[in-house]
Formats: C-alpha cells, sequence, structure tokens
C-alpha cells in the first residue's frame, strides 16, 4: 500500500481546519461482521493512509471495536459518529454512550444520523431538541463539530433546508452514477453542493459502489445492497465519485472492498471514466439507484 500512501489526495473538511483524505473509513464494515473479520478490516485500517472515520451509535459493535485502535491511534484519526435521537435528551446520552464506547473524551464531529422525515426534523429543531443538545455539547468540549446525514431521494432537499436553520459543519448523503441519472435528484444534489462548497460545509458522499438492492435477501452478508464485485466497474464508480474535488466518499460497509477502494481512490494520475463506460457498466452489471422515492425509499 506505499504507492497509495504517495498519491492518495487531501483536502479540507469543510471550514473545520482538518485535511482529510478523499476516502473515509465507513466503519459499518466492522459492526456487524464478525469479530476476527473486524479486527482484520481494523488491521487493513491501519495500514491505510486513511485519516478520517466514519461510525454511528447504531452501527452493531463497531464503536467498541474502534476503542483497541482508537487507544493508541486517536490523534491520527478526524473522529465521526451519529446519533439517530432526535429529542435532546437522548441525543446527548446517545453522544456520551459513543464516547464510552470508543474510550474517547470527545469526537470531532457528532451528525444527526438520517434526518429526513418531516415529523423528526421538527422535533429535532424544536426547542429541547437534538439540535440544540449538540450544539451544547460542541460549546462543551464533548464535540467539535455537528453534522446531519441521510439517505433517499428527498435527502438534498431536506439537507437544503437543515443548513440554513443551523451552522452544520458536514452533510452525508447518497451519489453515484446510477443516482446521476435520475434528473431531479441531480439537480437538487448540485444545487445542495453548490451551497455547501460556498458556505464551507463538507459533503460526504455514500454508496459509491452500489450496485442494487439485493435480488436474493439470503446474498445479503455484508451489507443491506448488493455492492459492486467486478474490479474495473467498482474503479470506475469511485473515480466518478472523487472526480468532483467537492466530495468526500465514504467506504462501503462490505469490508471486503475496502483495499479496493483505496487503491481507486488513490488511482488519482487516471482521467475520470467516460460517460459512455458507464452507461455500459449501468447495462451490463444491472446497476440501479437503490432508492426511487417510493417504494424503494425506506432502507
Amino acid at each position: 500500500m506505499h504507492t497509495i500512501e504517495a498519491v492518495i489526495e487531501t483536502r479540507p473538511f469543510g471550514d473545520t481546519g482538518h485535511e482529510s483524505t478523499r476516502i473515509l473509513f465507513g466503519a459499518a464494515a466492522i459492526g456487524w461482521t464478525s469479530a476476527r473479520r473486524a479486527e482484520a478490516t481494523l488491521g487493513t485500517l491501519a495500514g491505510l493512509p486513511i485519516n478520517h472515520i466514519d461510525t454511528a451509535a447504531t452501527y452493531g459493535d463497531a464503536e467498541v471495536r474502534l476503542a483497541p485502535l482508537l487507544a493508541t491511534e486517536r490523534d491520527r484519526y478526524f473522529l465521526a459518529t451519529k446519533t439517530g435521537d432526535r429529542s435532546g435528551p437522548d441525543a446527548r446520552a446517545s453522544l456520551e454512550r459513543s464516547l464510552e464506547r470508543m474510550g474517547v473524551a470527545r469526537v470531532d464531529l457528532i451528525q444527526l444520523h438520517n434526518l429526513v422525515e418531516e415529523d423528526e426534523w421538527q422535533q429535532a429543531f424544536s426547542t429541547g431538541g437534538a439540535v440544540e443538545a449538540l450544539f451544547g455539547a460542541r460549546d462543551e468540549g464533548l464535540c467539535d463539530h455537528v453534522g446531519v446525514t441521510g439517505h433517499g431521494l428527498r435527502i438534498a432537499r431536506m439537507h437544503a433546508r437543515s443548513i440554513d436553520e443551523a451552522p452544520f459543519a458536514s452533510v452525508l448523503l447518497p451519489w453515484n452514477h446510477s443516482l446521476a441519472q435520475i434528473d431531479r435528484y441531480a439537480s437538487d444534489f448540485e444545487d445542495l453542493i453548490a451551497t455547501c462548497a460556498a458556505r464551507g460545509i463538507a459533503i460526504q458522499t455514500i454508496k459509491s459502489v452500489a450496485r442494487r438492492r439485493w435480488l436474493d435477501e439470503s446474498d445479503n452478508r455484508y451489507s443491506w445492497y448488493e455492492p459492486l464485485d467486478e474490479r474495473e466497474a467498482l474503479d470506475r464508480a469511485v473515480r466518478f465519485v472523487l472526480a468532483d474535488d467537492r466530495l468526500f466518499l465514504n467506504t462501503s460497509s462490505d469490508p471486503r472492498l475496502l483495499e479496493l477502494m483505496a487503491e481507486s481512490a488513490g488511482n488519482r494520475d487516471v482521467a475520470p471514466p467516460s460517460d459512455d463506460l458507464l452507461a455500459e457498466d449501468r447495462m451490463r452489471l444491472g446497476i440501479e439507484p437503490l432508492f426511487d422515492g417510493a417504494d424503494l425509499e425506506i432502507i
């Protein structure tokens, strides 16, 4: 992996003051797998030049499994976690549990997880809600920044609304060349990231290497969606996202793909993939959006 270390790119993570690698470790990859595979995945991570970890309170055992690495390497990583709680007391308690599980005194970023439904949005932003509590925790030094995440085709518009209401440091949402074919989502996504870039808000993307939802749920071993497993198509999918210098890319919840995605992220001397090649991948491999705004909107 030494060649990756020599060429992998870093960029300012919004206005946080941190220079993050363009590819971030998605710790969902260690949440539900076996302890042995999780340990091996963290061993792989330790050998990669990735300096940013993204986890969540609801990622199975991920936070607990990160604790040994963070005990010796905390200063190496920008550390982000998430809470799905919407009330202030619950969100504060969730953050405190996350700190305890990971064995750290603070995180660099705490994010409101999947804030897309109207009733949850109203509760989170109400007096005594999660937004108020998490910014209060920031002021107390339990976290340095607050962000917001989400899934589905409505999330770009909801994020635009959220960042108008509170000074979030980052957003996180799905993006890949399949979703880019949905005109409304692509337009909403571009509007959001243009606003974020202008305001110094970091933009994290997920689902870059998603192929489709599982055709047979019994095949679901590591991720709720079927990832790309063809090397060249995966490489093109990663390079499609990273061709936009405004974006960061979170690695897949399939731990087998971590090293391959890191290699693709380090392959900066290769031109972005052509639209024709990406269209060929979509047709040949049956790549399709994970979300449709209706029946397939909920994960």
